[in-house]
């Protein structure tokens, strides 16, 4: 088999779709590009593509990572401007690599998320540089994540490096640098509830964007492991 590794984008055009959904959009593209992708064996075979960490919805990304294989082999610049004329607004193929022998499984390799968070600001920008600098210096943080299947305690301060504030004007910038664990990890859009609602940030969180800008391993973007 004959394996690349795309970087892709999720733009505003489809902010409000699953992770699910965004995958079938990879899918359909390769198909429409007549690339030779490979499939599983057995009853009900799946094309062999692979993605990172997923997003939630109504997060949009410059950092989307996408590992595939072919079965028969094309020069990557083929394989890049073949991708890219099919895929619809709201993706972007970035940058594409190939890649040999066996690797790690592409969400393994995921260690750090990096987000920008915009969010309309209620109260003054000293407010809320001492509400963020509250929170970075508490030494444990507890959330209640509930779902409808459970509802569990996370202590938050294990999965999250610093929250930072990027820039001025009247809406809050925020940057989080999340760490990715086998054990789990932590949403922004929780880090902003915990900052509202344990630190008084004064924030309209309903009116939130949330913006991916990268994925790391190692230290590197996971198109540079390969």
């Amino acid at each position: 088999m004959f394996k690349y590794r795309a970087e892709i984008t999720k733009g505003e055009e489809i902010r409000y779709i699953s992770h699910l959904d965004y995958a079938s959009i990879l899918q359909r593209a390769i198909c429409r590009a007549k690339l030779p992708a490979a499939y599983s064996e057995g009853f009900n075979p799946h094309m062999k593509i692979a993605f990172a960490s997923a997003l939630a919805v109504g997060v949009t990304s410059d950092a989307e990572y996408m590992d595939m294989e072919l079965t028969k082999p094309l020069c990557q610049p083929e394989v890049f401007d073949r991708l890219r004329a099919e895929l619809p607004k709201g993706v972007q193929l970035l940058r594409l690599k190939t890649f040999e022998g066996k690797h790690k499984a592409l969400m393994a390799e995921v260690e750090l998320a990096e987000y920008e968070v915009l969010v309309p600001l209620l109260g003054t920008r000293e407010q809320a540089g001492l509400a963020v600098e509250r929170f970075n210096e508490a030494s444990a943080v507890q959330y209640r994540r509930v779902t409808p299947k459970k509802t569990r305690e996370i202590e938050v301060k294990q999965y999250i490096r610093k929250v930072g504030i990027l820039g001025e004007g009247a809406e809050l910038r925020l940057s989080m640098q999340i760490k990715i664990t086998p054990s789990g990890s932590i949403k922004p859009g929780e880090i902003l509830e915990i900052l509202t609602e344990s630190f008084q940030l004064p924030v309209d969180a309903r009116k939130a964007t949330i913006h991916r800008s990268a994925l790391l391993g190692q230290g590197k973007p996971l198109i540079e492991l390969v």
